[in-house]
């Protein structure tokens, strides 16, 4: 009786996901390979999760209490009062949103457009010469591929990566590729100063000296990360990112015109509308840690679009894997006996090999440090 049953029970449905990943891993051409070859439909690596539902927040509609907060950077080196404001608005921001877009911050529009245009020459070149630079060693200075976390993730994002290291250890120029070479290292050094006068305005923000995050070497890395989102046939089951915080101090955003990035705020998906000549930026995780939650890392995703390709320039500030060994943690002079630590001591390491490891799950690796 018991083998009858057994012989009449459906067969389970087969589905060799690690087998899956390493064959497309293997072609080492990326989502933009897949869309290259004519898919009309997604395999299935990139489905959600059954339990993830777009429905689960609804995306809010444009009004005025839910549009992110863009700052005006125009004279803030020279007119005390304006820079007064900014610093006001900056801390609102991150206590509040987490993100805000910047204009008029000092890095010229045809930087941003030709730094665009250099990701776009990179992916559309011949996929034989991306190859050279397709590689899963976290320690390449440059090294491109598709989802960082491809064998952790629960699903695969539907975008691609080439990810360089300009600081503390700049490549050689010739390590860079060529379509790009150029582009990113002026880039690179124009939101390198940008980001040293972000994090003297989040300094003050925290009515700390101007000049103590920087000296706490929060500017010492620099991980430029160029994704391309190809258009995705079939949007309604997969993401270009999924639910994440960064790993870094500070990131900032440069997007093109297609959108598609949403910020969680207030359990509703916001939409980040891309600003011609703004930048996004967004509290990191170590940000968040070292000002013991003053300042917010906000979750945020970004959805797939029969649109396409999408391009962004992701600026991470942080050392990422680099052994480095210097440990943070919670600010003392923010702390108080109402206000005692909640996190434990870090390096930037660990806590990028934790994320790296988790992968992008829809969970805080902010969880894994509190005390």
């Amino acid at each position: 009786m018991v083998r009858a049953e057994v012989a009449a029970a459906p067969k389970p449905d087969h589905y060799d996901r690690t087998s899956e990943l390493k064959a497309f891993d293997d072609t080492k051409a990326g989502v933009k390979g897949l869309v290259d070859a004519g898919v009309t439909e997604i395999p299935r690596i990139f489905h959600l999760p059954p339990e993830y539902s777009f429905n689960n927040n609804s995306v809010s509609d444009h009004d005025n209490q839910f549009t992110i907060p863009v700052i005006d950077f125009e004279g803030i080196e020279e007119d005390v009062t304006k820079r007064k404001e900014v610093v006001e608005a900056v801390r609102d921001a991150s206590e509040t949103w987490g993100f805000f877009q910047v204009v008029n911050h000092g890095i010229p529009v045809g930087v941003l457009e030709e730094m665009k245009e250099g990701v776009r020459r990179f992916y559309e070149q011949d996929t034989e010469i991306k190859k050279e630079y397709y590689t899963r060693d976290l320690m390449k200075a440059v090294a491109y591929n598709s989802n960082f976390d491809l064998y952790s993730a629960p699903s695969t994002n539907w975008r691609d990566t080439l990810a360089c290291s300009m600081a503390p250890n700049r490549p050689k120029s010739e390590q860079l590729p060529a379509p790009c070479r150029d582009i990113l290292e002026e880039y690179s050094k124009q939101v390198m100063e940008l980001g040293i006068s972000l994090f003297e305005l989040l300094s003050e923000a925290l009515g700390l000296n101007p000049k103590h995050l920087n000296g706490i070497d929060c500017a010492e890395g620099l991980l430029i990360l160029c994704h391309y989102y190809p258009a995705c046939p079939q949007p309604e089951l997969t993401l270009g990112t999924t639910q994440h915080a960064d790993d870094s101090f500070l990131t900032v955003l440069l997007q093109d015109h297609i959108g598609g990035l949403q910020v969680l705020h207030q359990d509703k998906w916001i939409d980040i509308p891309p600003v011609p000549g703004a930048l996004v930026v967004n509290v990191g995780d170590l940000l968040q840690l070292i000002t013991n939650d003053r300042f917010k890392s906000a979750e945020h995703r970004v959805v797939a679009s029969r649109a396409g390709p999408r391009v962004s320039v992701a600026s991470f500030f942080c050392t990422a894997y680099l052994p480095t060994g210097k440990l943070y943690e919670p600010i003392k002079e923010l702390l108080s006996e109402d206000n005692p630590p909640k996190y434990r001591e870090t390096t930037i390491s660990d806590y990028c090999v934790y994320l790296k490891t988790k992968g992008l799950d829809g969970t805080s690796a902010l969880k894994h440090f509190r005390l």
